[in-house]
């Protein structure tokens, strides 16, 4: 997985700013997505699956995170 996440097409979120706040999302085999920090491209990289980034999205779209 790791040569997959290094080679994966890493995109900037649209709702990233310029509040230093940013992430990057990319798309793996088998309908998993990868998120990690857009400032440093060797942090850590979560891994969701299909229904795990659904409802992430889900509640980030109702508010359900405390920023």
């Amino acid at each position: 997985m790791r040569e997959e996440i290094r080679t994966a097409a890493w995109r900037k979120s649209s709702l990233s700013g310029d509040t230093g706040n940013c992430v990057e999302v990319a798309p793996l085999s088998g309908g998993r997505v990868a998120l990690r920090d857009s400032k440093d491209a060797n942090s850590p990289v979560l891994v969701f699956t299909e229904a795990e980034w659904s409802a992430f999205r889900g509640g980030m779209r109702l508010g359900e995170f405390d920023f």
